[in-house]
């Protein structure tokens, strides 16, 4: 008897030992996602081919496992045992013919013996062998060859939702884009502008950013330019612009960030507050449940007690401003324990004295923690740690720059993180992306900015009074 089978249709019954013969068989054609393959390259660390994901042969020893328990002999089945050998590698978009054939039954056990076989559609082989299973003793019924779940990391689900609050509702803040003379400090900006996130005035050499247009073909059709004929004058009209009311947000295009800030703290023509400046990265970690805010990374190297205050206040005053209520804070260090000899820790049990003092408001707050304990709370058990921030940190406060983007880059080079990023503590919030950010993190840094400028609005003493 031979069962051809596709991806799709309804429940399916089962085999009894007594009701399979030798000769029997069972096929499966599936196409394989990027997804899939993407999920079984990383596991089994196979390399690319062609710039598209290659997963080992075994993906289709995962298919033939769904052959079996599905069809023949189906529901009930155990698996026992198996020999495969491999022939070829499965890419994206492979459409996969398997194919499984009883080739002996031992009474035994209800043993049956199957020959497997996998190809691709051309008929280059994929993967031969033999599965032992058990057959099952009674009737049952599986829900049919359905898709094979996507068992895939969630990348980005927090930037989109995010995105979506603010992108195509309302007027799209206007933001001054300074010195937009690359390929991605262009493409960043006129991609929110066309999502309906901000709405970009380009500030820098009109020729300059024309060409760099042309040749990136990007089209520049209703975006606004105002020409400047350097960088440096280019950070100061940008801020000029948003000094003058005709611009709520500041986006850094391909001048040094340092130019920039420059121009911001100009004490009589710049952004300034009675806040430090301070930058947040806003990580969407794909094993992590929520939004993960590190700072600071990006502008503090070694800040003391007073600017790691404004640092905490600037984030705590960001999470609510998002619509994320008061965030857990954790004041990171090597250890959880105040320990004189590593002065992150006194500063770490400062601020949360600080906190409960009112001298910090709007989060709450726990350290010193490691970075074990602040984010796993089987960690904080152990350690005996109980506490409300303990184990579930929103925002994670480093003791220096360096940590803080050694963390950051960890997480996005080997944990499949992405990272948005925002500066606070001037009148308004400053985006800074990079060239590496992918698409979505640069959206993702505009829609943070952009509802936060909402919040602002709405409650003006946000990040202090101007200095």
């Amino acid at each position: 008897m031979t069962v051809e089978s596709a991806a799709g249709g309804g429940p399916i019954q089962n085999r009894l030992f007594d009701e399979i013969a030798v000769g029997d068989s069972a096929s499966l054609t599936r196409t394989v996602s990027p997804e899939v393959v993407a999920l079984y390259a990383a596991a089994s660390g196979a390399p690319g081919q062609a710039g598209k994901p290659v997963a080992h042969g075994m993906l289709a020893g995962a298919l033939i496992a769904n052959l079996l328990g599905n069809e023949l002999p189906g529901a009930g089945t155990v698996y026992l045992g198996q020999e495969m050998r491999f022939g070829a590698p499965v890419l994206a978009g492979d459409t996969l013919v398997l194919r499984v054939t009883v080739k002996d039954k031992q009474p035994a056990h209800r043993l049956v013996l199957l020959d497997c076989d996998c190809r691709r559609g051309d008929g280059e082989v994929v993967l031969t062998g033999t599965a032992t299973v058990s057959a099952p003793a009674e009737r049952a019924s599986s829900p049919g060859m359905s898709e094979t779940p996507a068992l895939i990391l969630k990348r980005a689900r927090h930037y989109e939702a995010l995105i979506r609050r603010v992108a195509g509702h309302g007027t799209p803040i206007p933001c001054a884009v300074a010195h937009p003379c690359e390929h991605t400090a262009l493409e960043g900006p006129l991609d929110a502008g066309r999502e309906g996130i901000i709405r970009p005035i380009l500030v820098g050499p009109v020729a300059k950013i024309r060409a760099v247009a042309e040749e990136a073909g990007l089209d520049l059709g209703g975006v606004e330019i105002q020409d400047a004929p350097h960088s440096h004058a280019a950070a100061a009209q940008a801020v000029a612009l948003v000094r003058g009311g005709q611009a709520a947000l500041l986006m850094k295009g391909s001048l040094h960030t340092d130019e920039l800030l420059h121009a911001v703290l100009d004490k009589e023509a710049g952004l300034r507050t009675a806040r430090r400046l301070s930058h947040v990265f806003i990580m969407d970690v794909p094993t992590y449940p929520e939004p993960l805010f590190i700072t600071d990374a990006a502008i503090n190297i070694v800040p003391d007690l007073k600017t790691k205050a404004d640092i905490v206040q600037n984030v705590a005053d960001l999470h609510r401003g998002l619509g994320l209520g008061a965030p857990r804070v954790a004041i990171l260090s090597a250890v959880e324990t105040v320990n004189p000899a590593i002065p992150g820790t006194l500063d770490a049990a400062a601020l949360c004295k600080m906190a409960d003092r009112g001298q910090i408001t709007g989060a709450l707050l726990d350290g010193p923690l490691a970075m074990d304990n602040a984010i796993s709370m089987e960690a904080a058990r152990i350690k005996g740690i109980r506490s409300e921030v303990a184990g579930r940190a929103q925002v994670l406060v480093v003791p220096d720059l360096e940590a803080g983007n050694m963390l950051a880059k960890n997480l996005t080079f080997l944990a499949g993180a992405e990272a948005a990023g925002i500066v606070l503590g001037a009148r308004v919030p400053i985006i800074l992306t990079s060239r590496a950010d992918s698409v979505r993190a640069r959206l993702a840094s505009c829609a943070v900015a952009a509802l936060y400028a909402q919040a602002l609005a709405k409650k003006p003493a946000a990040t202090g009074a101007p200095a």
